[in-house]
């Protein structure tokens, strides 16, 4: 069987655009292949929120939308979103051509639906109802919906209905890439469940992945086959576009089977586990209720606006009075261990610069940036990944000074430039700043005086977006972001920021690895508002130090945990304070809900659809 993996980076929510760039591929590859498999969702995309009654289409509509079949066309599978009983449905679609139109042979609607980290699918989905493979001219043929294939007991059931060959459509965005096989650590997961099912079975198991980015959330690509010994016979490009060819051996199976007939033994005691089934889902276990958060204190913002707060200790137990410690288990992080927050360069490299192409010239439609080159790192990284993904002509860069701005903050900011080709523009904030202070309050703290240069400077880059047709590149990292040390409505006002989710450490690792120069990189961080002030000196910790307790924190484990470990409990107990009490900077403003169409509540639609 010749089939064609079509790794496919759809646009959100145009359907039309969509299914007529769909049909093209199926043109082009029909004379070469048996079977062309397009992703979970591939006609509108995946996260379209509150949009999935829109972009719903029925899969008879579908079928119409791609035109006549093209000579000695393939059988297709694809993704959408589809009307159903209950609600729009997630559903794997097989056409298979007829003499000028596609019949609908076959429609699996996805059965498990997440509702973890990134995903809220159920909320906005109805799951399916059955399951079973079907027969068709390439023989039997199970299909499931991402989810579907991380519980054992789906493909299990397919294979005891006679699967053949099982062809899963996946939308999973790219987590986790650290240094190892040169992949995200997401996709080798899904190695490890994919060969585990074909070698259990002892059947075909092809996996057709997303590509491009949504809203910020990078699907991987990866696309690939696995043989009945669970070795991986083909893998498409990452993050991009890309159509895998490959011939699978329909003698392979049996090949297998004759060694290991797992699945024979497994259909043997099938009636077994249908009993003990029954009896477990009669059984529930009682659920366990939670336990209270612990208050902490107040934390000083670098933003004038910042409120005292006493923000609640989500990761924190609250203790009785005289209570006993639970003692410190062996696997809790370690201070003096492996770094958690190491990186495969070349793959950061790679998905932000894809990130960066899909998000400004493909999904919103810019082919320009504009951004403050300060001297610092942070920037220099932003405008090195703009310059791979856009071009150096694409990227406007500014100087902004302000009067008190180190003279070395204007060097550094023009050494970056000339590294990276760019034409850079110096515009000077101190008129602008002390005419207000002059005029309003010249006894003004250098805390305000340091905000309001920072927003002066992302009114004017705003402006310079309006002028140049460019979109405002963010600059701003994690750490900053967690531990609300920025201001509010200026660092954190570009639409789009590739470094957001990359601790300050990890940034510096990135600089080397782009080529930003010593001086900038090797220098302490600093904001630059106050002059002779640095990051260290306001936050009062390092970023060394405060990165992989912000890590470790976010993976849920408790300050009590990490100070035990050995983290240092003043240092875990300043950065949970800051990271609990400024949540309101990574929120969007706070609305009083009076309807049931309040924006961002119930009317939900992604910021790239």
């Amino acid at each position: 069987m010749r089939i064609a993996l079509a790794q496919f980076h759809p646009r959100k929510g145009r359907v039309r655009e969509n299914l007529d760039r769909m049909a093209g591929i199926i043109r082009e590859t029909s004379p070469r292949s048996d079977l062309v498999v397009f992703p979970e969702t591939a006609v509108s995309g995946y996260f379209v929120e509150g949009a999935v009654g829109s972009v719903a289409r029925s899969p008879s509509r579908i079928a119409q939308a791609l035109g006549r079949p093209p000579a000695a066309a393939a059988d297709v599978i694809l993704g959408s979103y589809i009307p159903g009983r209950d609600g729009v449905e997630n559903a794997a679609i097989h056409l298979t051509p007829g003499e000028d139109r596609w019949i609908v042979h076959h429609v699996h609607r996805k059965l498990f639906l997440p509702t973890y980290g990134v995903f809220d699918e159920a909320r906005f989905v109805a799951p399916g109802r059955t399951l079973r493979a079907v027969d068709g001219r390439l023989g039997r043929i199970g299909l499931m919906v991402c989810e579907d294939m991380h519980h054992s007991i789906l493909p299990a059931t397919l294979v005891l209905d006679g699967a053949e060959l099982l062809v899963c459509l996946a939308a999973s965005p790219a987590r986790d890439l650290a240094p190892g096989p040169g992949i995200p650590g997401s996709l080798e997961r899904w190695d490890a469940v994919g060969r585990a099912i074909a070698m259990e079975h002892s059947v075909h198991l092809v996996v057709c992945h997303l590509a491009g980015s949504e809203g910020g959330k990078l699907f991987c690509g990866g696309s690939v086959a696995y043989d009945p010994s669970g070795q991986i016979l083909g893998r498409a490009r990452l993050f991009q576009e890309d159509v895998l060819e490959l011939i699978l051996d329909p003698r392979s199976p049996r090949r297998h089977r004759t060694r290991a007939s797992v699945t024979a033994d497994l259909r043997t005691r099938l009636p077994l586990f249908l009993r003990e089934l029954s009896r477990v889902e009669g059984e529930r276990p009682e659920e366990v209720g939670g336990e209270s958060p612990e208050e902490g204190g107040p934390v000083r913002e670098r933003d004038d606006e910042a409120p005292d707060v006493n923000p609640s200790n989500s990761g924190s137990a609250q203790k009785d009075e005289g209570e006993t410690p639970s003692p410190v288990a062996s696997h809790l992080p370690s201070p003096s261990g492996p770094s958690p927050l190491e990186l495969d360069l070349p793959l950061v490299e790679e998905a932000l610069v894809t990130f960066l192409r899909h998000e400004i010239q493909v999904r919103r439609g810019f082919r320009k940036v504009v951004l403050g080159l300060s001297g610092g790192v942070d920037s220099a990284v932003s405008a090195a990944l703009a310059v791979r993904a856009l071009g150096a002509e694409n990227v406007h860069a500014f100087l902004l000074p302000y009067r008190t701005s180190s003279p070395e903050s204007l060097d550094h900011g023009g050494m970056v430039a000339e590294r990276l080709g760019l034409s850079v523009r110096t515009i000077p904030v101190t008129p602008m700043v002390d005419a207000y202070v002059e005029s309003e309050d010249p006894g003004l703290a250098d805390l305000r005086r340091g905000n309001l240069a920072a927003r002066m400077r992302s009114v004017i880059l705003w402006d310079q977006s309006a002028r140049l047709q460019a979109l405002p590149l963010g600059t701003g990292n994690k750490s900053e972001r967690l531990l609300g040390y920025y201001t509010w409505h200026a660092d954190d006002s570009p639409p789009v920021n590739p470094l957001g989710d990359l601790f300050k450490t990890q940034i510096w690792a990135l600089a080397r690895h782009l080529g930003i120069p010593e001086a900038v990189v090797d220098k302490a961080p600093s904001a630059d508002l106050i002059q002779g002030v640095h990051d260290e000196d306001e936050l009062g910790i390092s970023y060394q130090q405060a990165d992989p307790i912000l890590h470790w924190l976010l993976l849920d484990h408790t300050p009590e945990e990490l100070e035990a470990a050995g983290f240092g409990g003043e240092a875990v107990r300043l950065v949970a304070r800051r990271l609990e009490s400024t949540h309101w900077k990574r929120k969007l403003p706070t609305v009083a809900m009076l309807s049931s169409t309040s924006i961002g509540e119930y009317y939900l639609r992604p910021v790239d659809y």
